[in-house]
């Protein structure tokens, strides 16, 4: 198996809190001093199985705290929820935002948790009357019900595609509002942002996100990155990753650190 079985060595991600957070972040807990800069994203920011997460790479590199906000799974809700990131982040010298799937929020549609975005909570009326034949009390994660309803009925769940597209794209132009001026928008992905979602890809990440609108975002950060992992990363598969023997699945699916690598990389060339 390709899995580094560690036993009680597993990765220790120093779990941490800020203020009045409810949030658990990776640690440790970085000073909040004049300087730092702030990471906002997904599994990827946060570093799932990665030892050196881009986020600890780049802190390396400039000598400067950088603090790790990534919520594994995330969407834009679970920022847009905790005030005590915001007002953190608003005082950055720079934050970087990671573009997240637009699948992780709540919408006309359907309900997520605030603070575990991938859990779904509740299909509105308007879903209900659009898929008639699907009994939704089966899903307890966006992922799975949007993967099934993808495969029932794909004309409606263009609908859908829609909908989490203009929710993502109002939900990010705020949460940029709410951050300091110096924000670099991040694209993190083993491919580049499509012109149009392809159905079939519905596992993919970041679900939903075309080209159109990371281009409407980008007058509102002073930078946008596009990191799409090497063929020579992708390569590498699951090497240098920390994992149980249970969470092989997981790990088999995320970039591993030679992304992690070529993100710091491209970053510290912007920062």
């Amino acid at each position: 198996m390709t899995f580094e079985n560690l036993g009680s060595g597993l990765l220790d991600y120093n779990p941490c809190r800020y203020g009045d957070s409810k949030l658990v972040f990776r640690g440790p807990l970085r000073k909040l001093d004049e300087g730092y800069l702030t990471f906002i994203g997904g599994t990827e920011t946060y570093g799932k199985f990665i030892a050196d997460p881009f986020p600890a790479l780049v802190e390396t590199a400039l000598g400067k705290p950088c603090v790790n906000f990534g919520q594994p799974n995330a969407g834009v809700d679970v920022f847009l929820n905790d005030e005590i990131v915001l007002s953190i982040a608003a005082k950055a010298s720079t934050t970087v935002v990671q573009v997240m799937g637009a699948h992780n929020l709540t919408n006309r549609f359907y309900s997520v948790h605030p603070r575990r975005n991938d859990r779904f909570l509740r299909a509105s009326a308007l879903m209900r009357s659009v898929f008639r034949d699907v009994d939704f009390t089966d899903f307890h994660f966006t992922r799975h019900m949007l993967a099934s309803l993808a495969a029932i009925a794909p004309e409606r769940f263009a609908l859908i595609i829609q909908e989490v597209q203009q929710a993502w794209l109002a939900r990010m132009e705020f949460l940029l509002s709410k951050l300091g001026s110096d924000v670099i928008l991040l694209w993190l992905a083993d491919h580049t942002p499509e012109k149009a979602t392809d159905l079939t890809k519905v596992r993919d990440d970041p679900f939903a996100v075309e080209r159109w609108m990371i281009e409407r975002l980008r007058p509102r950060v002073r930078d946008v990155v596009e990191v799409v992992a090497s063929p020579k990363a992708l390569a590498r598969g699951v090497k240098g990753m920390v994992f149980s023997e249970f969470e092989s699945p997981a790990a088999q699916g995320m970039l591993g650190p030679a992304a992690h690598d070529e993100t710091a990389l491209a970053l510290l060339g912007k920062l």
